[in-house]
């Protein structure tokens, strides 16, 4: 469906543009601000923004030091969602009940993929279909950004999803041009 962008109808049509994009960089300052705004998400966060800066230093080739480092950033987040979730009524299990599908979900694919990265790492040898594994640093950027919202501090919304995608290439062209004359020195 085509607009008609005449003079009295280019102002409202640019005015509900700049309010999208306004509504996607709320969600997305929203996301990066909220595990700093609660105790108990700082010290699942840093080692994931450090694994981010760490991984932007190192080779944008996928290798084995690389999926070991997607490994543990995978694994250190899945263990960050999980935990609150382990009772201790006549010892510890997991009430995974009150998880909503959607959070267990990405939690049980970030966990396995966390898995197969670091023992492919680790053997020094990517499996079949997983050399995409890596490469860590799209990865970071995206445990990082579905951190609040999978520790249940902020809900899944479309607008959220999207704010993700919107800003990634931005976030990573800065990331990447960056810190581009400090990963030259080696």
């Amino acid at each position: 469906m085509a607009v008609s962008l005449d003079a009295g109808t280019l102002p409202t049509y640019l005015g509900r543009r700049k309010n999208m994009i306004t509504g996607y960089w709320t969600a997305f300052v929203e996301m990066v601000q909220t595990p700093f705004r609660h105790v108990e998400l700082v010290w699942g966060i840093v080692p994931l923004y450090f694994g981010l800066l760490l991984n932007e230093l190192t080779s944008p080739k996928a290798n084995f030091r690389t999926a070991i480092q997607t490994g543990f950033s995978f694994l250190w987040a899945g263990a960050q969602w999980l935990y609150p979730y382990f009772k201790s009524r006549g010892g510890p299990h997991l009430e995974l009940d009150a998880m909503l599908p959607i959070n267990l979900l990405v939690t049980f694919l970030v966990i396995g993929f966390g898995l197969i990265a670091l023992v492919n790492g680790l053997r020094g040898r990517f499996s079949k279909y997983t050399a995409f594994l890596g490469h860590t640093r799209f990865a970071n950027y995206f445990t990082i950004m579905i951190f609040p919202i999978q520790a249940h501090h902020l809900p899944w919304t479309w607008e959220r999803l999207i704010a993700i995608a919107l800003f990634g290439v931005p976030i990573w062209l800065v990331l990447h041009l960056g810190l581009m004359p400090i990963r030259n020195q080696k």
